[in-house]
């Protein structure tokens, strides 16, 4: 394998772009690829770096490659390069097959907020392969060492970006959880999650009544947020908030294994 194809996956995953990665995993008859050839597509349908095949595949391979990284799965095709009418359009002859794997940046841990809590959410997340950014103002290295980024002058939420991949949990608990928690719900993440007494929370939310958001969209916010794990240590909670946010992210129930026995 080239220095050039390690090279391209290297930089597109420090950039935490999404792309796929197609190869030839079988060809028969007459097929101007190779067994073994590859060709990297980016999150735009662009051939970035590769080859494995010209006009009677590449279209074939790039919307497929589209499509597992709308839903993260891989995919074996199977090109038909004989057939002008069933297969992908030219009749070059032989046939082929591919393999295409998607590759998806790492999704994000948005802590607002510092204090045990939060430390230990970014450890956890840290070793469940989330990337971490600590958005608050006094949130120290030492404290927060596997954060991938800290945000410590942000008072008016501006640099708090939520995208489709960002997992948002406020643990301030104090009188600013509501504009943050307003701006997690301009986002399109898959989970907001606030720590924060019965109280406190029922302030915050009256607070968002009261600025116009709809309860449908209320309803995003996870609040007591985590699962019930009985735990009441900063440790514990932490691991019932991680616990919660996992499953979210892989479709889980967060029901004992035993109760999923056949």
């Amino acid at each position: 394998m080239s220095s050039e194809y390690f090279e391209k996956l290297s930089e597109l995953n420090n950039s935490e772009t999404p792309f796929s990665v197609a190869t030839v995993i079988k060809i028969s008859g007459s097929v101007s690829a190779k067994t073994g050839a590859k060709s990297i597509i980016n999150e735009k349908g662009e051939t970035v770096f590769g080859w494995v095949g010209g006009g009677c595949a590449e279209e074939s391979v790039k919307e497929t490659s589209l499509e597992c990284l709308r839903d993260g799965q891989t995919r074996i095709i199977k090109l038909d390069l004989d057939d002008e009418i069933l297969g992908v359009g030219m009749p070059c002859g032989g046939e082929m097959e591919v393999y295409i794997e998607p590759y998806m940046p790492r999704p994000e841990l948005m802590i607002i907020g510092h204090g045990r809590i939060a430390e230990i959410l970014a450890l956890l997340a840290n070793k469940v392969h989330f990337s971490v950014t600590v958005n608050d103002s006094i949130a120290t290295r030492d404290e927060f060492p596997m954060a991938d980024r800290l945000i410590k002058s942000d008072i008016d939420f501006s640099e708090m970006v939520v995208g489709p991949q960002t997992y948002v949990v406020v643990v301030t608990q104090h009188k600013g959880d509501q504009f943050s928690i307003k701006k997690a719900l301009e986002g399109n993440g898959p989970y907001i999650g606030l720590v924060a007494s019965a109280k406190r929370a029922k302030l915050v939310f009256q607070f968002l009544k009261e600025e116009g958001i709809p309860p449908k969209e209320l309803k995003r916010v996870h609040s007591p947020a985590g699962v019930d794990f009985g735990g009441t240590s900063p440790e514990e909670i932490a691991l019932s908030i991680v616990g919660e946010i996992v499953s979210i992210r892989r479709g889980g129930t967060c029901r004992p294994m035993t109760e999923l026995k056949k």
